[in-house]
């Protein structure tokens, strides 16, 4: 339920933000081998929803011929996966999908899952090891931008969102999906749950307890959605919205170029 390099709204030097990029990179290769597992398990199988609902939200453009998708910080795959069989419900059979990740064991395991669980995914998918601040693409190459669960680890929110926004083309859409803090009394129980339980029982079956303490305090250094929505638009993005997933508990940040 996270990726992967560590977003800060703290003045930092570039060797700050290298320490801790790499730091969050150990942390989440550290617990590849039980990821997919304990997404599903500690969001009790909501995460796939949440992927489903984030690829239809841009089903009109991978409806289109030829349209080039990048799904950044997309660890073993599962927003990779879940745009590929939204755009073939499209009637795209033929989409252009890269997924990027700073974490070679995370890369390791999408490409196992390719074709295994999604027809099509080795011809359409191409899997690249780079970091979301630095992306060797050119300007404007992409009609799609993703990143679901990794954007608030970046180590620089302004320059990832000038990034996402420096590879779209123009009229292309990015959308970022991440945790938000449900308000009242779910907001309550979710804390208790997501601060104590969560970290717990990802300790408990990954074998590593880092990762899922770091989990909740990323949540919570994340800007509330009026914050996030300035920042996309102090960075260029246009018909900025947030659309609410599962009462707050996730949400789905939408910009266009």
């Amino acid at each position: 339920m996270g990726a992967k390099s560590q977003i800060n709204p703290k003045r930092e030097t570039p060797e700050d933000e290298q320490a801790r990029a790499a730091a969050v990179r150990g942390m989440f290769t550290s617990i590849a081998h039980r990821y997919d597992l304990l997404n599903h398990l500690l969001s009790f199988n909501v995460d796939k929803l949440w992927w489903r609902r984030t690829a239809r939200a841009f089903a009109p453009l991978l409806a289109r011929p030829g349209v080039r998708v990048l799904d950044l910080c997309c660890g073993t795959g599962d927003m990779t996966f879940a745009l590929l069989r939204q755009a073939a419900r499209s009637g795209n059979a033929k989409p252009s999908i890269c997924g990027v990740d700073f974490s070679p064991e995370m890369l390791r395991r999408a490409r196992a899952k390719s074709g295994a669980r999604t027809p099509g995914a080795r011809e359409a998918i191409s899997w690249i090891e780079a970091d979301a601040l630095h992306l060797p693409f050119p300007d404007g190459g992409f009609q799609v931008v993703t990143c679901a669960f990794g954007f608030r680890n970046l180590v620089n929110y302004e320059a990832g969102l000038r990034e996402i926004h420096r590879v779209l083309a123009p009229g292309g859409e990015a959308g970022i999906l991440d945790f938000g803090e449900p308000d009242g009394v779910l907001g309550k129980l979710y804390r208790v749950y997501f601060r104590h339980v969560l970290p717990a029982v990802g300790a408990l079956v990954s074998g590593v307890r880092g990762p899922y303490s770091y989990l909740p305090a990323s949540v919570s250094r994340f800007p509330p959605p009026d914050q996030m929505l300035a920042r996309l638009r102090a960075c260029g993005f246009r018909q900025t919205s947030r659309t609410s997933y599962t009462f707050g508990i996730a949400g789905l940040y939408r910009g266009m170029k």
